[in-house]
C-alpha cells in the first residue's frame, strides 16, 4: 500500500459502522465517486448478508478494510488470514501480539494483502490502560508494537494521530511502515468515544497514511458533503 495514492480521496477509509448490510451499501453507492475504501468490522462482520456486502464491494473495485482484530491462538489466526487472502480484501487487522504477527505474516505469504497489527485503541488512555493492568503509558506501549511489528514483517500498524506516525517509523526502524490512523474528528465535531484524537488534517501532518473515518461521514445528513469536507481538509495539509 505504499508508496501513497496521489489523491486524498484514496486516502480516506470510510467505516460502514452501521447497523445492517442494506444501509452499508446504500452508502456506499451513494459515496461512490467521492471515496473508494471502506472499511467492515464488528458492526457487520456477524450481520446477515455479509458476504454479499464484501463481494459487491470488492467485485465493484472498492478497496475493503477488513477490521477483524483477529485475536487467537497462531494456528487459528493463520487460517481467518488465509482465509481473508482468498476473498480479494486489501487489508486486515491483527492485535499486536508477537505470535499472532508472526503467524498471519506467514499465513499470508504472497497474497496482496496488507497486515495491520493494532497498537493500541484510540478508545484507550493511559489511565485506561492503568486499570487493565498494563504498567506502560500508551505512547510506550504503541511504540513497543510498532518495532515488533516492524521486525516481524507486518506491513504496518494501527496508531492515533498523536502516536506521531513519523516518530513510530524511525523509531521502528523501517520508512515503508504504514501507518492508518482512526479517532480522527473535524475541527469542532464531538469526539464520542473516542480519547486520542486528531483532525484531517493535523493526522496528515503528523504522518499519518490513510485515515480511519466513522461518524463524522456516516452520521453526517449528507454524506457526500462530509466525505468531500474532510478531503478537503486533508489536501490543506500537504
Amino acid at each position: 500500500m505504499r508508496p501513497l495514492p496521489t489523491r486524498m480521496a484514496d486516502r480516506v477509509i470510510v467505516a460502514l459502522d452501521l447497523p445492517d448490510v442494506d444501509t452499508a451499501l446504500a452508502l456506499a453507492r451513494r459515496l461512490a465517486g467521492t471515496v473508494s475504501f471502506f472499511k467492515v468490522g464488528m458492526w457487520l462482520l456477524y450481520a446477515r448478508g455479509i458476504e454479499r456486502l464484501l463481494d459487491t464491494l470488492i467485485g465493484s473495485g472498492s478497496r475493503v478494510f477488513l477490521d477483524a482484530k483477529m485475536y487467537d491462538i497462531p494456528e487459528t489466526v493463520a487460517h481467518g488470514v488465509a482465509a481473508a487472502a482468498r476473498r480479494g480484501v486489501s487489508c486486515l487487522t491483527i492485535h499486536g501480539d508477537p505470535a499472532i504477527i508472526a503467524s498471519a505474516v506467514a499465513a499470508r505469504a504472497d497474497a496482496p494483502l496488507a497486515l495491520l497489527a493494532v497498537t493500541v485503541l484510540t478508545s484507550l488512555d493511559d489511565a485506561a490502560l492503568a486499570r487493565m493492568g498494563y504498567a506502560r503509558t500508551a505512547a510506550e506501549l504503541v511504540r513497543q508494537r510498532a518495532r515488533e511489528a516492524a521486525e516481524l514483517g507486518c506491513d504496518g500498524i494501527i496508531a492515533a494521530a498523536s502516536d506521531d506516525p513519523a516518530a513510530l517509523r524511525r523509531h521502528a526502524g523501517r520508512e515503508d511502515l504504514l501507518v492508518v490512523t482512526p479517532g480522527i474528528r473535524p475541527a469542532g465535531a464531538a469526539a464520542d468515544d473516542q480519547r486520542r484524537i486528531a483532525t484531517p488534517a493535523g493526522a496528515i501532518r503528523n504522518g499519518a497514511d490513510y485515515l480511519v473515518i466513522g461518524r463524522p461521514i456516516v452520521a453526517a445528513p449528507d454524506p457526500v458533503r462530509a466525505a468531500a469536507a474532510i478531503i478537503a481538509e486533508m489536501e490543506q495539509a500537504r
